[in-house]
């Protein structure tokens, strides 16, 4: 066996906190190698560490059975290393050919970027991996999966023969999930090496070769996907049986705590985002949102919490008119809020953990006591949380940034969950993190819907929408084109809808 990488001995250590030890990995070449593991497991670490984003404590790397020392991104790039990373890195205003030439420009006379030759060179990588992409298109333009492949096209022109794809079907819909596996596939058949992080064991199941779990910051099982199955993989993972949410026994109520009708909004440009949308949530239930990133999921939660006011129509949150509402209003009101981007619009990092618990609910008890924030309320409802929701961390006081972004989530949805919203807005609510968060998410989430809540899940994860969801609408351009029955729906239709494709 040709080996591609192998990694012996790797530690890694933080103040107070142990990222790798005792890394063994060894990825023969030409395969894809998953590597799993809960949130803060020391995935992310050891990425950084074999990209050269990080320097290892201790350990040795071979690349192409030859030992290597890795201290930059550009050192990694030398020796045949890129990584395409979960949020992609493209212009929207520049093409395609000019997103992947740059910074790696080739130039003529030393002077001017040979686009002729990185033209010749793209397409020379177009057609022999097979990743149907065309140079000219404007990258504003393109689906999300069209863009993953220009990432990977990226790397690919930068001369990578090893390949770290991080949660790479995060955002797409089955149809470009097929896609892509097709794509790597293509890739390995033509020797490159492909290391796939992901949380979806289903997928890690299909598309993998070997294994590798890891658990507290170590390798603890190396396994090849015929002799295992999803139920072992988790139970490597959290080191014991994986839990199981509790079913939902009751019906949504006749109480609505959204009321969207015919609302239509602009952009400050004029604009037109959102049109004509028609939206109800009753209390007890729980509405999915499918839809491609991008069509109005962002906006329509932003007109639900009266921060973007309806041109036309009405938007009715928790009995509150948002035309005449503010946010502080909506929120002190009973709405909960579970952001899809924790760490820009749900923490502040530089914070401790206990005055996290107090952002967004500085007005509204126990968070405060008249005019003043309430620091010993604030302290124990932490506690609360980080037991509740089971956040690995050791005290209240740690920073935000010092956790992993799985208990960064598990620690928001507490805080959003407390005091029994009316209403809870979860936008990808448990994207990026491992099994054992999402079991323990999901069950929340279940949990809030039996006790009247009503819930708008917003998730590219169509396994969670069908899972949880008591009705899916579609959004696509702007609009809600449908409405489904998750009982009798399957996900490739779901896909479609998702496409604007009408289903039978």
């Amino acid at each position: 066996m040709s080996v591609a990488i192998e990694l012996k001995g790797i530690e890694k250590n933080y103040p107070g906190v142990v990222a790798n030890h005792d890394v063994d990995i060894t990825i023969a070449k030409g395969n894809i190698h998953a590597i799993i593991g809960e949130n803060g497991a020391g995935k992310s670490t050891l990425m950084k560490i074999l990209y050269g984003m990080v320097k290892p404590d201790a350990g040795t790397i071979a690349i192409f059975e030859s030992p290597a020392t890795i201290k930059s991104p550009q050192d990694a790039i030398g020796l045949g290393i890129g990584m395409v990373h979960q949020h992609f890195m493209l212009a929207d205003n520049a093409t395609v050919l000019e997103n992947i030439v740059l910074g790696s420009e080739p130039m003529k006379a030393k002077v001017v970027v040979d686009y002729a030759k990185a033209r010749e060179h793209l397409q020379s990588i177009i057609k022999t991996y097979g990743l149907d992409i065309s140079p000219d298109d404007l990258v504003a333009d393109l689906g999300v999966g069209v863009r993953q492949r220009v990432e990977i096209a990226k790397v690919l022109f930068r001369g990578a023969k090893i390949l770290i794809l991080d949660e790479p079907t995060a955002v797409l819909v089955p149809q470009e999930v097929d896609d892509l596996f097709k794509n790597l596939k293509g890739l390995t058949q033509n020797g490159l090496t492909i290391i796939f992080i992901s949380h979806k064991l289903d997928e890690v199941m299909a598309i993998a070769d070997s294994i590798t779990v890891m658990r507290h910051g170590t390798t603890v099982a190396n396994l090849v996907p015929a002799k295992t199955n999803k139920k072992e993989l988790a139970e490597y993972m959290i080191g014991g049986e994986l839990p199981s949410p509790r079913p939902a026994t009751t019906k949504p109520r006749e109480e609505k705590v959204l009321v969207v009708t015919n609302a239509s909004a602009n952009d400050r440009t004029g604009r037109e985002i959102l049109h004509s949308i028609n939206l109800e949530i009753h209390a007890g239930e729980i509405l999915g949102l499918a839809g491609v990133e991008g069509n109005g999921q962002s906006e329509l939660i932003e007109l639900i919490m009266g921060l973007v006011k309806p041109d036309s129509g009405s938007v009715v949150t928790v009995g509150l008119n948002t035309q005449d509402s503010t946010l502080r209003e909506i929120r002190d009101h009973g709405v909960g809020y579970i952001p899809q981007d924790r760490q820009r619009d749900g923490l502040m990092m530089a914070a401790t953990l206990w005055e996290n618990r107090i952002l967004g609910h500085q007005q509204t008890k126990p968070m405060s006591n008249g005019v003043w924030i309430d620091k010993g309320a604030a302290k124990a409802d932490s506690e609360r949380i980080i037991e509740e929701f089971d956040v690995r961390t050791p005290s209240n006081t740690v920073l935000a940034n010092a956790l992993s972004g799985g208990n960064q989530q598990k620690f928001i949805v507490g805080r959003e969950m407390s005091g029994d919203p009316k209403m809870l807005i979860a936008a990808q609510p448990t994207r990026g993190v491992d099994v054992g968060a999402q079991a323990i998410i999901w069950d929340h989430l279940i949990e809030a819907r039996l006790k009247g809540t009503g819930v708008l899940l917003v998730s590219a994860d169509l396994d969670e929408l069908f899972q949880l969801s008591d009705r899916i609408a579609v959004i696509f351009r702007g609009t809600i084109v449908d409405y489904l029955d998750p009982r009798k729906t399957t996900p490739e239709q779901l896909g479609l809808a998702m496409t604007g494709e009408k289903i039978a």
